[in-house]
């Protein structure tokens, strides 16, 4: 069995090491620094490279450089998806993202988990666990999504917070280790002052 079987199947794998792998995540590399060299003007290029880089692409991309993805293909975005700066997707497992997800400035996606092992974690073992995100779902600037969680729709995750399990739908989740601190209601359309 190779190791991106392995790695697609679950089991610990050599994401480190394995030539074809380290392959794989050089080209998805050259094509982020090819996107990330590309003038912020220029968004039809942007959304071309893009469409290189993903499994998968919406209509209505948007994302501001730097971006940097470890394979691509496995990354799906939905339609009006936008992320800002300094956004990483390491993508070993699947990460999906719904419609109108908006991504605020240096936040992470990692499906990996490395050994707890020594010797395994020496020998470039890891883990690749999945990561679900609805539609509607904003994240705050400098969050921090690991492996193996599903969020659901119409979620914000608060800046700073470190997503370690699942979310569910219509709510507000925040800090460290990020906690559901309430749900959304219809209140919430009044929090912010509207010109009419």
């Amino acid at each position: 069995m190779t190791e991106k079987q392995k790695r697609d199947l679950g089991y610990l794998y050599d994401a480190n090491y394995d030539k074809d792998l380290i392959a794989e995540i050089e080209r998805c590399n050259d094509l982020c620094f090819e996107f990330n060299q590309t003038r912020p003007s220029h968004r039809s290029v942007q959304r071309e490279i893009l469409s290189r880089i993903f499994g998968k692409m919406g209509e209505n991309i948007t994302i501001n450089a730097p971006f940097w993805c470890d394979y691509g293909y496995n990354t799906t975005v939905g339609d009006y998806f936008f992320a800002n700066h300094n956004c990483q997707i390491l993508d070993g497992g699947k990460v999906t993202f719904g419609d109108h997800v908006f991504i605020a400035p240096n936040c992470i996606f990692t499906t990996a988990e490395h050994a707890l092992d020594a010797d395994q974690r020496n020998a470039g073992l890891e883990v690749a666990l999945p990561i679900t995100v609805g539609n509607n779902v904003w994240f705050g600037a400098g969050v921090i999504v690991l492996g193996g969680v599903t969020i659901g729709d119409n979620v914000v995750v608060g800046a700073g917070s470190v997503v370690t399990r699942s979310i569910p739908s219509n709510v507000i989740a925040t800090g460290v280790p990020a906690r559901v601190i309430r749900q959304i209601t219809a209140a919430d359309k009044k929090r912010y002052p509207l010109f009419e």
